[in-house]
């Protein structure tokens, strides 16, 4: 049980920290989350693409969700673990998108078990939100929707590098 609350505790976000019994996060403002997704989608939008982006805090929940007008079904949970990904794994291993990760080959063994894990999903389209002031990880977001993860994730870097100054 002992060895169960350790690797919960290290799990929490590094931008948490207690003050006495009080523990506080740092997160995106809904306005700058909503800002965000929106971006990405008009930024796939422009390219032709209709697209889902969702963008998740430091909590690893949804915290903005945008859709495009004609996307399928599928990629509003897809965008989602996309986002939930590029956080929790991008925090655990440093990385910045799900193509890093992939590409860095901490997806896990072979047999692709990690995969297995509910709302994890390592495919391009998912980006480490951090911010800039000491590069902390203040959640994700993932975009689905387009002809492939690397347009998906091209629509995400967009909005962060757009927005990127507002997270401090």
């Amino acid at each position: 049980m002992a060895l169960a609350a350790v690797l919960v505790a290290s799990l929490a976000a590094p931008a948490a920290h207690a003050q006495g019994h009080v523990v506080t996060m740092q997160k995106l403002d809904w306005s700058t989350a909503e800002r965000l997704a929106s971006e990405a989608v008009r930024y796939c939008q422009a390219q032709g693409y209709s697209v889902t982006a969702a963008v998740v805090d430091t909590t690893g929940h949804q915290q903005v969700v945008i859709k495009g007008d004609s996307v399928p079904l599928q990629s509003l949970s897809v965008s989602y673990r996309k986002a939930y990904t590029a956080y929790s794994y991008g925090l655990a291993f440093n990385m910045n998108t799900t193509s890093e990760l992939i590409a860095a080959k901490v997806t896990g063994p072979a047999n692709g078990a990690l995969n297995t894990i509910p709302e994890v999903l390592f495919v391009p389209g998912g980006v480490t939100l951090r911010k800039v002031t000491d590069n902390s990880v203040l959640g994700g977001i993932g975009v689905s929707g387009a002809p492939g993860g690397d347009k998906d994730e091209a629509c995400a870097q967009a909005a962060v590098a757009k927005y990127r100054a507002d997270f401090h």
